[in-house]
């Protein structure tokens, strides 16, 4: 059995268990949310067609996501004026699962799904002679500790919980020229939080021994 259903001013055949990305709904993952518009239905060779719904008919589905079309970009210009607009748009979607066609005004079920919600991530509790000073990074020096401070960077801890996204950002407003991701910056704010030496003292440690 499928279903013509028209939602997000779109028309869609849907069937069940089928997943499509359509124009954002209100609701959270693992709603059950009911589309009311339902233009035609189809079961095998009998097919009733709406004027312009179908009487009593629905389509239930499982909100899997609330997500983000790819992004659009919508350039501007005039020729010889010296007007240039640019302007980026990304559609509101929602990703659902169609869990029922229903027909003579049934009505889903109130059912909503355990969403799985992420694990959370265990904090390393700084050591107890842990000394939270950025220039125990290694290739840190005085100038560049001061270039992170005019950033908002002054502590290890912040460093230690850095997305790689944070590190280019970070990389891009300070033109490090790809030097936190070269020298583990990440890496090593870690290994300091945790009480570990710095890399440059464990490595002169290293060289004296040889």
């Amino acid at each position: 059995m499928y279903a013509v259903v028209k939602t997000g001013g779109k028309q869609y055949r849907v069937a069940k268990d089928d997943v499509l990305k359509i124009e954002r709904l209100p609701g959270d993952e693992g709603d059950i949310i009911t589309l009311e518009e339902v233009l035609m239905l189809g079961d095998g060779a009998v097919v009733t067609v709406g004027a312009p719904l179908v009487a009593g008919a629905s389509v239930a589905a499982e909100i899997v996501e609330q997500a983000r079309g790819p992004k659009i970009v919508i350039f501007k210009k005039r020729r010889r004026q010296n007007y240039r607009r640019k302007k980026g748009h990304r559609q509101l979607l929602t990703v659902v699962k169609i869990t029922d066609i229903l027909t003579d005004g049934a009505k889903p079920s109130a059912k909503k799904a355990a969403a799985k919600k992420p694990a959370a991530k265990k904090e390393t509790a700084p050591a107890a002679d842990f000394v939270d000073d950025v220039s125990l990074i290694g290739g840190v020096g005085p100038k560049l500790k001061e270039k992170l401070a005019g950033y908002g960077v002054t502590s290890l801890k912040k460093i230690a919980k850095m997305s790689e996204a944070d590190v280019a950002k970070m990389d891009e407003a300070l033109e490090l020229h790809g030097r936190a991701t070269r020298d583990e910056w990440v890496e090593q704010a870690k290994e300091l939080v945790a009480g570990k030496p710095p890399r440059a003292k464990t490595d002169r440690a290293r060289a004296d021994e040889e």
